[in-house]
């Protein structure tokens, strides 16, 4: 690429500069579906690479803390916490993720709770592809961010009662 090509396109890190310091949380959630035989082996913990949620609680976390790396214009912070819950679906034979990040910066957290979330999800299907090739994520969301000048932010399908609970500190 000549530098005539590269300046055109403008590409900067948002500049948070002037923004002042405010504690910000984001909730991110998605689902896996997976098939009844696998369901049954994770739910069980027999899967043969092992305890599919523990890996992907674990993954999860180190994702959200790998999110500066992964994309390109987001900045690097320092977080105070990631959590990353998982939700067995028995009538969808789905496990339903939930990432929560949180930070006192002058920069939102969506993109490290999406990135931990996103993780957790691959991690789930990585260790339970070989029951089931036949994997589905889905609904992948913000739910929830708050903090900034704009405050709390909703999702339009609202927030729910896993979610609710999590944020909640349950």
């Amino acid at each position: 690429m000549h530098e005539s090509e590269h300046a055109q396109h403008g590409f900067s890190m948002a500049d948070v500069a002037a923004k002042p310091v405010t504690r910000r949380r984001a909730l991110a959630g998605g689902a896996i579906t997976v098939g009844g035989n696998a369901f049954a082996m994770l739910r069980d913990k027999t899967l043969p690479k092992g305890d599919a949620l523990a890996l992907a609680e674990f993954a999860g976390i180190q994702g959200a803390k790998q999110t500066p790396s992964l994309i390109p214009l987001c900045h690097p912070i320092s977080l105070n916490r990631v959590s990353i819950h998982t939700v067995l679906n028995e009538s969808r034979h789905a496990v339903e993720v939930y990432a929560l990040a949180e930070i006192d910066a002058k920069t939102g957290v969506e993109m490290e709770a999406l990135c931990g979330l996103n993780i957790a999800l691959l991690t789930i299907w990585d260790l339970t592809k070989p029951i089931n090739a036949a994997l589905a994520i889905s609904d992948i969301k913000l739910i929830y961010k708050s903090g900034g000048k704009r405050g709390d932010w909703v999702h339009p399908d609202g927030i729910p009662a896993t979610a609710q609970s999590i944020l909640d500190g349950g």
